[in-house]
């Protein structure tokens, strides 16, 4: 094998083990506790040489982001094989998605870094490869859930899939935090209980909800 050939296939599997070290950090402390010098540590390289494989640490996160959601993109293919009845795909969809979301707060976490700022920004901290992964794989989770609201007669499907995502992300977020405040007297709130068994049925009643009024 040529010597270029094998030094490429030698980055390759060295990004992989980079991405899978970052993966399972996310998984293991959640986002803000996976720094650099903690994956570098895992895959046992000096972290220098993470950034001559990624362009900046938020490409790598945007590329262990897309793992995610190439996850959930095969529990929605899975949906689609069991039934093609849109309001059951609707439904089951959004029970993989919110089982996925309460097992993997980091893709939570990793979903809503994503919006916090503006897209040009983050497109211009990762190369034109990761950004079309990126768009990419969101593209195929929200495409199907247009897809889906189309067929239920829903008016812009294209704009409702985008914030039924988004909706549907905070929404499990409580299960995570475990906490809801609600408004006691005036001026004042308390705490209650959220269970991760609420968070999910509210997750897909806001999609039925959604599809039901169009």
């Amino acid at each position: 094998m040529p010597v270029t050939h094998t030094r490429a296939a030698s980055r390759r599997a060295r990004e992989r083990k980079i991405v899978d070290a970052t993966r399972a950090l996310f998984d293991e402390l959640g986002t803000q506790d996976a720094r650099i010098d903690r994956i570098a540590r895992r895959v046992g390289i000096n972290k220098a040489l993470i950034y001559r494989h990624f362009a900046s640490k938020e490409e790598l996160f945007v590329l262990t982001t897309t793992r995610y959601l190439a996850e959930i993109n095969v529990l929605l293919e899975a949906v689609d094989r069991e039934t093609g009845d849109a309001p059951e795909r609707l439904r089951r969809g959004f029970e993989a998605f919110a089982d996925y979301g309460i097992k993997h707060p980091a893709f939570l976490d990793c979903a809503l870094s994503l919006v916090r700022q503006p897209a040009r920004e983050l497109r211009a901290q990762v190369s034109e490869a990761v950004w079309l992964r990126l768009g990419g794989s969101i593209g195929v989770c929200i495409g199907w859930l247009s897809d889906v609201l189309r067929d239920l007669g829903v008016t812009d499907p294209d704009l409702r899939a985008n914030q039924l995502y988004l909706q549907a992300i905070g929404v499990l977020h409580l299960a995570r935090s475990g906490v809801g405040l609600r408004a006691t007297t005036p001026g004042a709130t308390e705490a209650f209980r959220v269970t991760a068994e609420q968070a999910r049925a509210s997750c897909v009643q806001l999609a039925l909800t959604v599809a039901a009024t169009g």
